[in-house]
Order: C-alpha cells, then sequence, then structure tokens
C-alpha cells in the first residue's frame, strides 16, 4: 500500500511512496500526531539525485523490519530539501553546529515541537567504520526518549537557544568599495590553483559566481590576473571530465583536483550559471571555446530538462542502468576502449582514445574513462572528430538513461531564463530566446497568484503547496530583466517589479538592511533563516541584491537602489575575508561601481536594422551589471526610453551613469567604445 507520500508532487517523495515507513509529508499533522502518540520525529532530508540518499532508502527504509521499527516508535517525516529549502537550511544549521559537518541524506530526531535533538547524516545497516547502524541509532533514539526524557527537553532547548543566537551580525548596510573589492581579489588569488584551475582542493566545484566577479573585476579595472584567473579555470572545466564531452552540460563537482571524474549528476543550476558564464566570458575575450561550451550546455538545457510544460526540470540523475539492471554512478557516460571499438572500429577508436583521454586501465572506475579533452600537441581533423562524436552519442542514447527529476523550482527557471535569453541574443539563436520566453510564461501562468506571490515548485502542471523563499523571487526577477533586455518586452520589467515588491515588504530586516531567506508571513520554524553566503547558486540574499539594483537602474526606483546598497553591507563583511563564497554578492557589488550603466536604444521599430545593431552592442557592452532597454522613443514600456527621441530621424543609444548621461550617439562602434572602457 502506497504511504501519504502517494500524493505529493516531489518527485523525491513519491521515490519513498511505496516504501514500508509510514512516512508523513512535512506539516502540521505530523507534528500533531506526534503529540497525540507521544513519539519523536524522525526528520529524513534528501533529494532526487542525491546517491547515499537512494542507497539509505534501498538498505533501511525499503526494509520491512526497519520499517516496523521505525512505524512502531517514531512518526517519520521526509523532506525534499529542493521543494523545502527553509526547513533543510534550518536543521542543516543545526547539525552542523552539532557534528561540525553536514550533508544529505540528513537525518534528525526531533521532539514534537520540531526542536532537534540529535543529529546525523547516512546511517548504515550494519556497524562500519566507526559508524553505528540506522537500528542502533534507532533504539538509542528511543532508549534516550523513553527513559531519559528531561535530558532530551534540555538537549533540545540548548539547541533552539545556540540557534536563536547565532544572528547575523555584518557591521552596517554600506556597499563595498574599491579596497574591499580589490581584497577579495587578491584573497580569490591566494586560493587559486594555477595548475588546474579553479579554486582549493578535491572536491572541486564549478565557481561560477566567482568567475562573473573575475570578469566584472576586470571589465571594470583592466585588471589582467582576474581576466587569465576566469578563463583558465572555464578552460581546464571544458576540456575536463566534468563537462559532457560528447551531450553539453556540466556535472555537479569533480572529486579531484584535476577536474577528471564528475560526480555525474547535472543540476539545472549549475548549468544555467555556467551557460552564462561562457557566454559572458565569449563576450569578454572572443573564445571560440566559450562560445562552443555556452551553446552546447544552452542545447543540453533545452534538450534534455525542458519539460512538456516548458519550464525546466531540476535535474539528472548520477546513476543509471549499467546494463545488467544494476543502478551505477556514471553508467551512461563512461567508456572503455573496447566499447570506442565496438562502435566506431579499430582505426576510428585509435583516434578517440587519444582525443578523448580513454586509457587502458581507465580514468573511472572497472577499466573505464570518462570523455575529456586533454591538452595535445597532435592535429586532428575537425570532420573525422565531428563523425565519432556523432556515432557516440547516437550509441550512447540507447543506454539506459539518468532518471530525471522533472518538478520545475522557481528560482533554478529564473536563472535558466536569464542564461537562455543573453545565450540566445549573444549568437542569434532565436530558438533559445523562445525557450527562454516559455518558461518564463510557465512560471507567470502557473508559480504566480494574483498578488504576484510565487510558488516554489511545480510539476507536471500542477503547482506544489510550498511558498516561494527569497531566492525564488530573486532569481525569477533577475530571469525576467534579462528577458526585458533582449526582447524589449517592457512586460517583464513589470513582472520583476511586482516580484521585488514582494521582496522589499516581506524578506527586508527594516532595523539592519539585511535579508531573511523566508517571508515575515511564512511558516514559523524554529528558526527564520537568512544565510548571506553563495554557495551552489546565488544565495538569496545576493540575488535579491543584483535584482534590486538592475530594477533601479531600469526604473529610476530609490527604495530599490537603497535596498540594494544596505544589502551589499554583508559583501564588504564577507567578500575580504571568504571571497568563494560570497561570489555574486561581489559581481553585484562591481556593478553598484559601475554604476550600473543605463542603455536605451530607441529606433522607429525594434526590428529596424540599425536599431538592432545599436541593441545587440548595448547587450554585448562588459560594463559590470549594464542594464539595456529597447523600444520606440513613444513606447511607454520602459522608464529609459522617455524623452529619449531619434537623432535627425535615425536610431540612437543613450548611456548614463550615476546621474549623468554621455551624449547619444548613431554609431555602434562608439557605443562599443562607451561600454566596454
Amino acid at each position: 500500500m502506497p504511504n501519504r507520500l502517494a500524493h505529493e508532487t516531489s518527485p523525491y517523495l513519491l521515490q519513498h511512496a511505496d516504501n514500508p515507513v509510514d512516512w508523513w509529508p512535512w506539516s502540521a499533522e505530523a507534528f500533531e500526531e506526534a503529540r497525540k502518540s507521544d513519539k519523536p520525529v524522525l526528520l529524513s532530508v534528501g533529494y532526487s539525485s542525491c546517491h547515499w540518499c537512494h542507497v539509505m532508502a534501498h538498505e533501511s527504509f525499503e526494509d520491512q523490519e526497519t520499517a516496523d521499527y521505525l512505524n512502531a516508535h517514531f512518526v517519520s517525516v521526509k523532506v525534499d530539501r529542493e521543494e523545502r529549502p527553509d526547513v533543510d537550511a534550518v536543521y542543516m544549521e543545526a547539525v552542523q553546529a552539532a557534528t561540525g559537518q553536514g550533508g544529505w541524506p540528513m537525518t534528525v530526531f526531533l521532539t514534537p515541537d520540531a526542536e532537534p535533538f540529535y543529529f546525523g547524516t547516512y546511517f548504515p545497516p550494519s556497524p562500519r567504520q566507526g559508524m553505528p547502524s540506522f537500528r542502533q541509532v534507532l533504539e538509542g533514539v528511543r532508549g534516550a526518549w523513553t527513559d531519559r526524557r528531561d535530558e532530551v527537553a534540555d538537549v533540545a532547548g540548548k539547541i533552539v537557544r545556540d540557534l536563536a543566537g547565532r544572528e547575523i551580525s555584518y557591521g552596517g548596510p554600506e556597499a563595498p568599495g574599491e579596497q574591499e573589492l580589490a581584497a577579495a581579489l587578491l584573497g580569490l588569488t591566494r586560493e587559486y590553483d594555477p595548475q588546474r584551475g579553479g579554486f582549493g582542493g578535491a572536491p572541486k566545484f564549478p565557481p561560477s559566481m566567482a568567475i562573473e566577479f573575475l570578469l566584472r573585476h576586470h571589465a571594470r579595472t583592466g585588471a589582467e590576473g582576474a581576466l587569465q584567473m576566469a578563463q583558465d579555470t572555464c578552460e581546464r572545466m571544458a576540456r575536463g571530465g566534468i563537462y559532457d564531452q560528447l551531450g553539453g552540460g556540466f556535472a555537479r563537482y569533480s572529486v579531484d583536483r584535476d577536474w577528471v571524474v564528475p560526480h555525474f549528476e547535472k543540476m539545472l543550476y549549475d548549468n544555467a550559471l555556467l551557460c552564462r558564464v561562457y557566454a559572458h566570458l565569449w563576450r569578454a575575450t572572443g573564445s571560440e571555446l566559450a562560445r562552443r561550451v555556452a551553446l552546447e550546455t544552452a542545447d543540453f538545457m533545452v534538450r534534455e530538462l525542458r519539460t512538456n510544460e516548458g519550464g525546466f526540470a531540476s535535474a539528472l540523475d548520477a546513476d543509471s542502468d549499467d546494463g545488467t539492471g544494476r543502478h551505477v554512478e556514471g553508467a551512461y557516460y563512461v567508456w572503455t576502449p573496447e566499447q570506442l571499438r565496438e562502435v566506431l572500429g579499430d582505426e576510428d577508436a585509435d583516434l578517440a582514445v587519444r582525443y578523448f583521454g580513454v586509457t587502458q586501465e581507465g580514468t573511472f572506475e572497472e577499466g573505464s574513462s570518462v570523455l575529456q579533452l586533454p591538452q595535445q600537441d597532435e592535429l586532428f581533423d575537425a570532420e573525422k572528430i565531428a563523425s565519432i562524436r556523432e556515432r557516440l552519442l547516437r550509441r550512447r542514447a540507447t543506454r539506459p538513461g539518468p532518471g530525471r527529476d522533472d518538478k520545475i523550482v522557481a528560482a533554478w527557471n529564473g536563472l535558466a531564463i536569464a542564461a537562455l535569453a543573453e545565450t540566445g541574443a549573444y549568437f542569434d539563436r532565436p530558438d533559445l530566446v523562445e525557450a527562454a520566453l516559455g518558461a518564463a510564461d510557465l512560471l507567470v501562468r502557473l508559480h504566480l497568484d494574483e498578488q504576484a506571490r510565487i510558488a516554489r515548485t511545480s510539476k507536471d502542471g500542477q503547482v506544489g503547496a510550498n511558498a516561494g523563499v527569497l531566492e525564488d523571487y530573486a532569481d525569477v526577477a533577475e530571469g525576467f530583466l534579462a528577458l526585458a533586455s533582449v526582447t524589449g518586452e517592457g512586460v517583464w520589467l513589470e513582472f520583476a517589479g511586482f516580484l521585488l515588491d514582494h521582496v522589499l515588504a516581506r524578506f527586508v530586516d527594516e532595523e539592519s538592511g539585511g535579508l531573511y531567506d523566508t517571508a515575515a508571513d511564512a511558516e514559523r520554524l524554529i528558526r527564520r533563516p537568512q544565510d548571506p553566503t553563495d554557495n551552489a547558486a546565488p544565495s538569496g540574499w545576493s540575488a535579491a541584491a543584483g535584482a534590486l539594483l538592475s530594477y533601479a537602474a531600469q526604473t529610476g526606483a530609490e527604495p530599490h537602489r537603497t535596498a540594494a546598497e544596505r544589502a551589499l553591507g554583508v559583501v564588504k563583511a564577507l567578500g575580504p575575508r571568504v571571497p568563494r563564497f560570497i561570489g555574486w554578492g561581489l559581481a553585484v557589488a562591481e556593478a553598484n561601481l559601475d554604476g550600473p550603466r543605463e542603455v536605451a536604444v530607441v529606433g522607429p521599430t525594434t526590428e529596424d536594422a540599425a536599431t538592432k545593431a545599436l541593441h545587440r552592442t548595448a547587450l554585448l557592452g562588459t560594463a559590470p551589471g549594464a542594464v539595456v532597454a529597447v523600444g520606440t522613443p513613444e513606447s511607454g514600456e520602459f522608464p529609459l526610453l522617455a524623452d529619449r527621441p531619434l537623432r535627425q530621424g535615425q536610431p540612437a543609444a543613450y548611456v548614463c551613469r550615476n546621474f549623468t548621461c554621455d551624449a547619444p550617439t548613431t554609431d555602434p562602434e562608439q557605443l562599443r567604445t562607451a561600454l566596454n572602457r
């Protein structure tokens, strides 16, 4: 019999709907049941493409004996961290504070008042490597709950008090200046890996937001070192196994320092952020590699992540069937020399082995290799390589594919909209802009209510029950602002304004200028989460600062500008100390320091060739965070176009910053100079 999760929209929760465990979704009813039955709560948090979540589910939650014990002595609550990032953040903070580490699956035992008292991550079915078995943990927690209730209450109370005392204090609502941004660059330089690109050691994550900062810093200051770090890191990643050399798109991270062996899951947010990074790198340098990777990554998102409703699915799993019925990590992506020979024949297989860095002993497991593009002196025939790629891709498509998490997460779709809109505009790919418009349309139709409050998720055209958090409002606004600049359709600027009004009204701490991850009227948890650091994606805090700043530049809205600058106070405090973990905040600070510049392009029509040339030049300007409006002088869709006439009947571009405007120009070359200096 399916359990209560059978009625959920989250693919992760649905994966557990047939467990013998009597799961509850996160709900007031679950905690009421715990109170009524006087049982502790087992909170299990994970996500659909998490390898060890699947392992623990198979070993413990599918086991009848374990399920019987859980059902008798606990109220078991299952949470998809991607659907409820607020629940995940609050209890992960507690896990990390108590154990010094965290991760998923996250296993937390709570009182019926949702106060945590015992923590862990993955627990094996039998004791190993100093870890107790899951059954031993359950028995220990049950014993404490039954025999030492006062002790449990004391521990839970202390943890909640400690969490409440961890409020962020960041020194004041003042945006960083030259000094802090130079110090952040120095900090990144110290952590940079000059041999391999990227920052720090293994595991190595793609530093997309730090690269955005480096590109903007170079554009503003001319610092060659910043550009070099960005270029070299992007090249190393694009040549490594973390990048899918056949189908495009990036894996979550590399387990080694050299970008060779990825953790194979592919996340929408990584690919959206990296697609945009490579497009911006091409914009700054004209790099052919950056152009190829931006387009291949965009095509990957549209081909493999777009859903029937027009949105973008959250992730592809790391694991897939290896052809023998076993679910194995990376099975879909890796090759042995023998498999290459089988598809390509001896001569082309030998070529592929050299080109893709495949070895006899393998770079991965059991003699298989992850395809790479190692640097080498040999010149390869481009047509021959294209043919090899095509044949391997065709064969790979016959393998059992990795599972797809089909839920639409508003924030991540916002990131994808921005990436696809800009990439489509830069490389004259209207189909990519159309894909961005399709996703934006889905968010407006399905995720926004009449008050422009946003729902976090949907699946198969059905909206989820969970309210949007700060990153949803901020990233969707960011996507809509990019779409407005690219399409010249002012309605997207209007929708961004609705979302950002919610940020100002419901997420800002009026006293400090800081931002909360959940709205003032959201469900009350044991603490209101507030994390300004950028991790896998921009924090809601820095994403909101960026969107508020762009919106203010487009509209002249003073409250939005003030809120953005106050929010950047945290970047002033953290940027020089931990630049790797506030990369998007630093990128926004660069835009703030540069103006950002406001570009208005007016023409008799937006389809006029000269107008299009100026518009394209404006979009390709490297000035950090510059905003672009395009339309006719009388259109009224963009405030920036007001009182901007044509010049002697010709299309013209106006560039302003810090309340000062250049003379309008009809010459794309002059405009390029104004935006790239």
